[in-house]
């Protein structure tokens, strides 16, 4: 293949004159009908002229390009990017939502609420909550979601004094813009060097002013927080509420419910434990669960099991608002069902365990040659602080670039900010021993090629059509448009 002719951009394999199409002549007759004159463009559109099968070799070269968690392993830190089987894309049309309209009425639409009502059923008893909502997009907007509920529950006891949000250093950088999207104001508060929460920094903090307590369990270096039951005491005793970050909910499947710690509302990213895989920014999902006495503070509508067994939706007085046009992203609804179906309880209890075993195989088969700056054991995931050999100047984005040209997507790199040089490793579950070892041995050839010839990881990737683009210019001075190079 010639990989120079199809890797340039379609403008560039343009000629005057040359289609890939066409079009019937137009026999309807002349119409008095036209735009208004300011609507009309004073130029032609300036569009690639170029024949069909070279367009068709472009974008499919072109599709070579992506990578996902169907072509590679996708190890990529706090995102949780499992593989999605492919019965769970199956069942999205067969299951008939698409050509139903949000406003029909719920008599109608029997088996899309069943199919909203089953799963939120599930969630709440996987996650130790009372009621679930699914109409959040996303985990971030699941956050957000979580906050006014707590917000809600607040002013209808006419605590308006409670106006911060304590949120952990090690927590997902979401929670903060969230908590201040809600109108909260941010404290922060330290972690220690075990990666975990600060509890007598954390209980300084509390006061008649603090609403809630943000945690992210496990936290987002992969170590379990051992002090939840003390910071559960004393938040409440505060008289705030503790809110549970689940975007690294994996590893705690079949391990432990966030209900049962003491959590008073929590959120889900659906599309990261439940296997909808999240890459390119959607789709996703973000529901909301709450403990008992804090139901009918969730977002409007909500769906309903009628005494007669039949579902309907109402319109909660309390309800703080509502985040959604309708009923939220239903077609992830679907595929989580149907992960949650496949599994049943006793493959949904493995996977917390193996997601935990795999991390902390890599883990340990590399601490050697990458520095760790918390040594034990980790859950889901976990963070090198770069190279333990510095002297070699190779830096965590050399590794990362390195990476690539053995066909591995590149983990998540300087996040958390906790450490200079991160490099954040999830695998998950759904990995096989093969791949991990075959991961573990390109690691451990990056690190000793670092060592013999810095220049040949720092140069690198040598096999992707970009291989070191001025990163800081793109950011600044963006080129959109063809026309503008």
């Amino acid at each position: 293949m010639n990989k120079k002719l199809y890797s340039k951009l379609v403008f560039e394999l343009s000629h005057a004159n040359r289609s890939g199409h066409g079009l019937p002549d137009y026999n309807y007759g002349e119409s008095d009908w036209s735009l208004p004159e300011n609507l009309n463009r004073k130029s032609s559109l300036n569009l690639p002229e170029i024949d069909e099968s070279s367009a068709v070799r472009h974008y499919t070269n072109s599709s070579n390009n992506n990578f996902g968690v169907d072509t590679g392993f996708y190890p990529l830190g706090s995102c949780t990017m499992k593989y999605n089987p492919k019965l769970n894309e199956a069942m999205v049309p067969r299951a008939g939502v698409a050509p139903l309209h949000p406003m029909q009425p719920a008599d109608s639409v029997q088996g899309a609420l069943r199919i909203y009502h089953t799963l939120a059923t599930y969630l709440a008893e996987i996650g130790g909550m009372s009621e679930f909502t699914l109409n959040p997009f996303a985990g971030a907007h699941g956050e957000y979601t979580g906050l006014m509920v707590i917000k809600a529950y607040h002013q209808s006891r006419g605590d308006e004094a409670r106006t911060k949000v304590i949120v952990p250093d090690s927590a997902h950088g979401t929670n903060p813009a969230s908590a201040a999207m809600a109108g909260f104001e941010i404290i922060e508060v330290k972690s220690l060097p075990d990666g975990t929460v600060d509890v007598e920094d954390l209980k300084s903090k509390l006061d008649f002013t603090v609403a809630a307590v943000m945690l992210t369990n496990p936290n987002t270096a992969g170590i379990f927080e051992r002090s939840i039951p003390e910071i559960s005491d004393a938040v409440h005793e505060a008289g705030a509420l503790l809110y549970y970050d689940g975007a690294n909910l994996n590893p705690m499947l079949g391990v432990a419910r966030p209900g049962d710690m003491g959590f008073d509302v929590m959120h889900i990213n659906l599309h990261k434990t439940f296997s909808t895989p999240h890459g390119g920014g959607g789709p996703g999902a973000g529901p909301v669960g709450v403990r008992k006495g804090l139901e009918r503070f969730l977002p409007n509508p909500r769906v309903y099991e009628k005494a007669d067994g039949s579902l309907d939706i109402e319109m909660e007085e309390d309800a703080f608002g509502r985040v959604s046009a309708w009923l939220g992203n239903f077609t992830v609804y679907i595929k989580a069902l149907a992960y949650i179906l496949t599994l049943g309880s006793d493959g949904l209890a493995q996977v917390g365990p193996l997601a935990t075993l795999n991390a902390n195989y890599i883990m340990q088969s590399l601490k050697d040659l990458y520095l760790l700056p918390i040594d034990r054991p980790c859950k889901h995931e976990f963070v090198f602080d770069g190279l333990c050999d510095k002297s070699t100047g190779v830096t965590t984005l050399n590794i990362a670039k390195a990476l690539l040209d053995y066909g591995f997507h590149a983990p998540t790199i300087y996040f958390p900010l906790l450490f200079h040089e991160s490099l954040m490793i999830e695998p998950t579950e759904t990995e096989s021993l093969e791949t991990l070892d075959a991961f573990i041995e390109v690691m451990r050839k990056i690190a000793n090629d670092a060592s013999q010839n810095p220049d040949v990881i720092k140069n690198a990737p040598y096999e992707t059509p970009i291989a070191h683009p001025d990163e800081d210019e793109a950011a600044l001075n963006p080129i959109v448009k063809y026309s503008d190079l």
